[in-house]
Parts: structure tokens; sequence; C-alpha cells
């Protein structure tokens, strides 16, 4: 873990609310000048406690009103099933995360799609047809209570 210090935290907190804030609006924020901004994230990068930066897009804005999230199952454990299930996962676009996980399933995936149709062809032609899948288990969204929340943080201070 990186030692991070009032500024760098204050700094990640300032970002995470509002990522497109140059280095004059963070340092009036947290108190420092644009250069001294800059050298922090700078380092913050380079440490890999930022990782990148990205536009959020509207999901209904874009005509994927359905979000899902999908258990899968693999027949076996072998590292080859392993390796291709991996490989194919990544190529699937509407597949927005996915995470190895213990218990009932072996991964558990997000997937984001235009309608309920459009989710039954990509798990019937697509995903079911991925080497390894055995069985899946949908779990569809009605309502999203809280998304993309920001890190906490207050362990660190």
């Amino acid at each position: 873990m990186v030692s991070l210090d009032q500024f760098d935290l204050a700094l990640i907190a300032a970002l995470q609310a509002d990522g497109r804030s140059t280095h004059q609006q963070l340092a009036e924020r947290v108190h420092l000048s644009p250069s001294q901004v800059g050298r922090r994230l700078a380092r913050l990068e380079a440490d890999g406690v930022i990782t990148g930066y990205r536009v959020s897009l509207s999901t209904q804005a874009l005509g994927l009103g359905v979000q899902v999230f999908i258990s899968v199952k693999l027949a076996h454990h072998g590292d080859t099933i392993i390796e291709r299930f991996s490989e194919e996962i990544l190529l699937l676009e509407e597949v927005q995360e996915c995470y190895s996980v213990a218990g009932e399933a072996d991964y558990l995936i997000r997937v984001v799609v235009p309608d309920l149709p459009t989710l039954a062809d990509f798990t019937m032609k697509r995903l079911m047809r991925v080497p390894g899948v055995e069985s899946v288990r949908s779990n569809i969204v009605l309502t999203a209570l809280k998304c993309e929340g920001a890190l906490p943080l207050s362990h660190l201070r």
C-alpha cells in the first residue's frame, strides 16, 4: 500500500467528485499550488493509485436500458478452460465487469444491453457458447440505488 498524506487524499476525493477538474481548480480545493498538484498527480499515477481517467456515460441515454448480473458456472476448472473463458469474455462488449468469485458460481459478470430480447440473444447465442460455460443464472436490475460510487478513503486518514 502506498503512503498518502492529507493532500493526496484530498486530491483523490476531489478527482472522484469531478474527474475533469483542472490543476488550478484542484489547487483551490486542496490549498496547494497548481504545480504541486501536478507533481502529486504524476506521483499518484506512477505509484498506481490513479489508474486512469474516463468519462462516465448514461446507459439510459444510450439506449442500454437493461443491466444484468450473471453468475457463471464452469463445467470444470482446468487451466485451459479458465484461460479460454477469460479470453472469450474480454471480447464481449456487453460485459462491463467480470470477477472470479468464491461460492456457488465461478464468475460474476455485469452486462448491459438495450432490451430483454437482446439479453436472451446474448445469453443463449454468445455467453452460453463460451468454452467451458456449464450454466448461467441472471439477476436483472430493476432499480439502481447506488452505482459508480467513489471509493471509501476514511480508512486511510
